[in-house]
């Protein structure tokens, strides 16, 4: 569409250029080999989104060490091994002109289902997840050193794999935030308590990329601008705002970041990230598998399936989040836009084109990313392009697909969305076609 900010084409000084202003935003369903080798249903479902005309994708979490991931059945960058696999990704979502952009992750003391490795997860602190309860120990400094050089490794394999660059998970409660963040880094070494100490960590993961991938590798950074890690507990500091995240954000470009990905939210899931219902039913039918995952997780079940107590908790929910879902996290984009001097890509329930239009031509962000709204409709940029302002069915912000995909495929889940409850069902096993042997 000639003239439209949304398919103007966004370059950054890495020389990395996308197509469009929409990003597919970082979700997978299991997908993949408990081992973190990568499957056929991974390509098939980044395929998807590559057809529907994003200009970029953000990979899901792409865990740097095995003891970094959050859940098993989660490819990973962890060993040159997987470097055939990544290289495999690219290839076929570039057959869409489309990027591909892979997230280095690690995910600290947050692990929803935890692998047969590890017991605990690494973290800045050594007191437990205050929701769940999952446990950690304290790092080193020789797990901290060992851990900049597992991202590091991580961005070598994905620039071996020919991969258009990567971005550092830093949002959303996982390992980077559980530095960054006041309300939960306790350390008392020069890893701890000022700003500048908590960012040290991020700060030498993105000197260690530049190291080993050179000055011209596509880094971006997800970046939870505003934590609210007391959304859900009132005893529970509150964290970082958006006055920290912008030295932060500063001192990122300063170290050779060429894009900030601005999230919301120090845990994951949080009210405000992903903004939308709180499906009580869908949740006591998939969190049963985390009853034994922290010393928590059993008194929340039980909590949740009493009928007072979890009508309360989801009121909670939904006061915490707000009357605002689209473009929730614009404003902090805004001030975070005005601070750097790199694109701003900005993510929070994004699917009606004039809403995105306006906040790229306001200068609130360069771009947004989409990852519930693509769900439900794979084809939303192609609507957009044939001037459709919103999809005829829209993302209803209820979150059963992200409540479903800790036990089941990843899809859209509001059967109101479908012809037929079996319509939903072809729709979310879709991604299991091509199959991986014939």
């Amino acid at each position: 569409m000639p003239g439209d900010i949304i398919f103007e084409p966004l370059r950054f000084a890495s020389g990395l250029e996308v197509k469009n202003r929409i990003w597919r935003s970082n979700v997978s369903g299991r997908f993949d080999n408990f081992d973190g080798s990568g499957n056929q249903a991974r390509i098939n479902w980044e395929v998807k989104f590559a057809r529907g005309g994003v200009g970029a994708i953000v990979s899901s979490f792409v865990p740097v060490t095995i003891r970094g991931r959050i859940v098993p059945n989660y490819a990973t960058i962890h060993r040159d091994e997987a470097i055939p696999f990544w290289r495999e990704v690219g290839r076929r979502v570039h057959e869409h002109d489309c990027r591909f952009i892979l997230q280095l992750s690690h995910g600290g003391r947050q692990r929803d289902l935890p692998g047969i490795e590890f017991d605990k997860g690494l973290s800045s602190t050594d007191k437990e997840d205050p929701m769940h309860g999952f446990q950690c120990e304290r790092m080193t400094r020789e797990q901290i050193a060992e851990t900049v050089e597992a991202f590091g490794d991580g961005a070598r394999r994905a620039q071996e794999a020919g991969l258009d660059g990567v971005e550092l998970h830093g949002a959303n409660g996982y390992l980077i935030t559980q530095f960054l963040s006041s309300g939960i880094n306790d350390r008392e070494d020069e890893y701890g308590g000022p700003l500048a100490n908590r960012a040290r960590f991020v700060l030498d993961i993105v000197r260690n990329i530049r190291k080993k991938c050179g000055p011209k590798f596509h880094l971006q950074m997800k970046i939870s601008a505003t934590e609210s890690n007391n959304a859900m507990s009132s005893g529970e500091p509150r964290g970082n705002t958006i006055k920290d995240s912008v030295p932060v954000c500063q001192w990122l470009v300063e170290a050779g970041v060429n894009a900030i990905h601005v999230s919301s939210g120090g845990s994951f899931p949080h009210p405000r990230n992903p903004p939308g219902d709180l499906p009580i039913d869908v949740f006591l039918k998939t969190y049963d598998s985390m009853v034994s995952a922290g010393t928590k997780t059993y008194r929340n079940y039980q909590l949740l399936r009493n009928k007072i107590t979890g009508a309360l908790f989801r009121n909670r929910w939904l006061k915490q989040r707000g009357d605002v879902i689209e473009g929730i996290n614009l404003a902090d984009a805004h001030a975070i836009k005005k601070a750097v001097n790199v694109p701003v890509i900005c993510t929070g329930g994004f699917q009606t084109a004039s809403i995105i239009r306006q906040a790229i031509l306001q200068g609130q962000c360069d771009s947004v990313s989409i990852a519930r709204s693509l769900i439900a409709n794979n084809d939303l940029v192609l609507q957009f392009k044939a001037g459709k302002d919103r999809p005829a069915k829209p993302c209803t912000y209820c979150n059963r697909c992200l409540v479903n995909a800790v036990e089941n495929p990843l899809g859209c889940y509001e059967e109101s969305r479908f012809e037929s409850h079996d319509a939903m069902i072809r729709q979310i096993m879709s991604v299991f076609d091509p199959p991986p042997f014939r």
